[in-house]
């Protein structure tokens, strides 16, 4: 396969997992909408033996339009070829449930954007990504920071939005 028609196969097939992905079951009737940003990364690497490897993770989220609970969720695919035949397909996928946005229930709206790894935002770890969440029937929205603190947890902070 040539180069080019290799990297668009390991997109498309990572983006396929990502299809596939299983996002959670709502445990009553409240309305789920899937983040706009959804972004893949992917990377290459050689092995001994002429063996090349190519990863791809990416990142959904998946939010709670009344609770603002939200789920984030990522899928990867790991590639294994040799000159001729790819030898391993391997992948891994899943979504955490995160803290609420907001305290009380309403009608939330959502989206979030990842940082894509090796990223010079990640000083720490694998990166961070950022939510916004607005409530449909007021004025009112909140953004979110949330980055790899390197000690096994992360650091969120929210801050609401004023309007001059």
């Amino acid at each position: 396969m040539r180069a080019n028609s290799w990297q668009a196969w390991t997109r498309g097939a990572a983006l396929s997992a990502v299809m596939a992905l299983t996002l959670p079951e709502a445990g009553h009737a409240d309305d789920f909408q899937l983040s706009n940003n959804q972004r893949i990364s992917c990377s290459r690497g050689l092995s001994p033996g002429k063996l090349t490897t190519a990863t791809c993770r990416s990142y959904a989220y998946l939010f709670n339009t009344k609770t603002s609970d939200y789920f984030r969720c990522s899928v990867s695919l790991a590639m294994t070829r040799d000159n001729k035949e790819v030898i391993n397909v391997q992948t891994d996928g899943g979504c955490t449930k995160r803290e609420r946005i907001f305290e009380t229930d309403g009608n939330y709206t959502f989206d979030a954007a990842e940082t894509e790894p090796p990223n010079t935002n990640s000083f720490f770890g694998p990166g961070g990504y950022a939510v916004w969440a607005s409530d449909t029937t007021s004025r009112k929205l909140r953004g979110c920071i949330i980055i790899a603190s390197g000690l096994g947890n992360d650091v969120s902070k929210c801050i609401d939005m004023t309007f001059d």
